[in-house]
């Protein structure tokens, strides 16, 4: 399990830009809700054929893969973001994101 606080601080230097944790798109979805929801589903959010047709349910592994490297786990996303490698910043990440929409 991970560290709920650290991974609030990690989406806030690394995910915030473009993306909100409530239920307002920006430049990426909203992330309100990720946890347990299908890739491509955020009502008003214009997602690559590569997210909506994937079927992805967000669910820990998927997050996990996704955070380490968008492009390489879903050929074709839009996602223009390197990814993150660290594990445990991963993990943490994931932790905080699991508590949108709770």
């Amino acid at each position: 399990m991970g560290d709920v606080a650290r991974g609030e601080k990690l989406f806030q230097s690394r995910a915030s830009q473009c993306h909100a944790m409530t239920d307002t798109n920006s430049t990426g979805p909203s992330l309100w809700g990720v946890y347990g929801r299908t890739s491509g589903t955020v009502p008003g959010y214009a997602y690559s054929s590569a997210n909506k047709n994937a079927a992805i349910v967000w669910d820990e592994a998927a997050l996990l893969k996704f955070i380490e490297n968008p492009k390489k786990f879903l050929p074709g996303t839009k996602m223009a973001f390197a990814g993150i490698k660290s594990k445990k910043d991963r993990t943490d990440l994931v932790a905080y994101m699991k508590t949108f929409g709770q």
